[in-house]
């Protein structure tokens, strides 16, 4: 497993009292030392006792310990101020900008230069939504475009698997990844890494509630928004489906609501399946239906409006390319 005493430093620090993203962004731009990154947290956190270089030295060996016992579920882990921590895009607050994953495969699929799509969705779409979702996902990888969910069943599934006909995928865990959670995706998480793909969590150790999970979730569902080029949602629950449409044996809402948020808050450009003609009865687009009909930003997903789309990736992506070569050589 590789990772670097830096990235060690940076998941050590913020397993102290107060020390979260936003602090750590603030505070270290990666490679301290030790000893600065001590002073530092005793001079600007929320720690009642201070710490010493002894403390820092004794959680970071337990943290080293822990995540070793990784083997071969994990390739390495990579933080700020690692020369392959890749970047996010569009426009993130500090709190919750990544500061480390952990990764299996081909951590260059994030690089900006990559031109990724994250295809998001409910957990049990109609047959008639995966049809269209699997087209729409073939003509995204035939531009040698890579997809990007959260491997959980229905839509990220699907995505997944038409990705891997021809193409690459990246999959964002809110778990470790020695423990792939859902675990019946675990074969899905193989094929991935087999195909060339990638698997990313910010996650070494297990969930300790179902509070605490559900946080892992909403963090899955930041990264699917901050690590794409543009976002894409097959269709959804809204958040009053149950009782709009009286389903209450079932959770209808899915975290599909918030990637979709985070992609707003981050500007990344937003867009929808959606045939006013066939879905307009069918709860399953309740989420479409309000983003198309709340915002002027969302783009109703044809033929031409994807390949538009994804034509201005690429001539973003490429733009962005030559801005970097022309700053750093």
């Amino acid at each position: 497993m590789k990772y670097t005493d830096n990235a060690i430093n940076i998941i050590t620090a913020k397993t102290f009292k107060g020390i979260g993203r936003a602090w750590i962004v603030k505070n270290l731009k990666g490679n301290e030392s030790v000893e600065s990154i001590v002073s530092l947290i005793n001079s600007k956190s929320k720690q009642k006792e201070v710490i010493t270089v002894n403390d820092f030295e004794f959680e970071k060996s337990q943290i080293i310990n822990q995540i070793e016992r990784f083997e071969d579920s994990c390739d390495g882990v990579v933080a700020i101020g690692d020369k392959d921590f890749p970047q996010y895009r569009g426009t993130v607050k500090e709190s919750e900008r990544p500061i480390f994953l952990f990764y299996k495969g081909d951590l260059s699929l994030l690089d900006l230069e990559n031109d990724n799509i994250t295809v998001i969705g409910l957990l049990n779409p109609d047959e008639t939504i995966e049809i269209r979702e699997r087209k729409i996902v073939e003509e995204i990888v035939k531009r040698d475009v890579t997809i990007v969910s959260g491997l959980a069943f229905g839509c990220d599934s699907i995505a997944h698997k038409q990705a891997l006909i021809g193409g690459k995928t990246v999959a964002i865990l809110p778990s470790p990844l020695s423990k792939i959670m859902p675990a019946k995706n675990k074969g899905l998480a193989f094929e991935i890494l087999e195909q060339g793909g990638l698997l990313i969590t910010e996650y070494y150790d297990e969930h300790k509630s179902a509070m605490d999970l559900s946080s892992r979730y909403k963090d899955r569902d930041r990264l699917q928004a901050l690590f794409c080029d543009a976002i894409i949602l097959a269709a959804s629950y809204a958040q009053d489906s149950a009782q709009r449409w009286k389903i209450f044996d079932q959770k209808l809402d899915s975290g599909a609501r918030l990637a979709m948020g985070f992609a707003k808050d981050y500007n990344i450009p937003r867009a929808v399946m959606y045939d006013q003609s066939a879905d307009l009865e069918n709860p399953m687009f309740d989420l479409n239906r309000q983003l198309i009909s709340e915002q002027k930003d969302i783009t109703i997903l044809t033929q031409k409006t994807l390949q538009e789309m994804i034509d201005k990736i690429k001539s973003s992506n490429k733009r962005k390319v030559e801005i970097q070569r022309d700053l750093f050589g």
